[in-house]
């Protein structure tokens, strides 16, 4: 059984692969959970590289997106990396509406990202 409620988990090789499992990222007690478990998954590791994979959800609110803030800052500061994959274009215009598009290392697909590590 997953220990997570909120993210899937994997690993492939050194970097850490997390899925989101809601539709909608629109409460704040489910982002609380995600950045509970997000950070309880990484610990105090030292430069992870983390994949976020983003297939299962269709909604989410702009505090999630600082929240991805937060978290690419924090992998950032250890010398680790932060990509993103499988964002739906009406998620994805919001990145671009909000210039997150540049900060923010996004790819199609999990096999694309994965590629970006090495």
């Amino acid at each position: 059984m997953d220990q997570y409620r909120r993210i899937q988990t994997g690993k492939t090789g050194d970097i850490h692969m997390v899925l989101f499992k809601d539709k909608k990222i629109l409460d704040d007690t489910v982002l609380d959970e995600i950045k509970k478990e997000v950070n309880t998954l990484l610990g105090n590791c030292t430069g992870p590289d983390v994949l976020l994979d983003f297939g299962n959800v269709e909604f989410m609110s702009s505090t999630m997106l600082g929240l991805l803030g937060q978290l690419h800052r924090k992998i950032s500061t250890g010398h680790g990396r932060l990509k993103m994959c499988n964002i739906r274009p009406e998620i994805f215009q919001v990145f671009k509406l909000t210039n997150l598009d540049r900060l923010f290392s996004i790819h199609k697909d999990a096999p694309t990202a994965l590629a970006t590590f090495t």
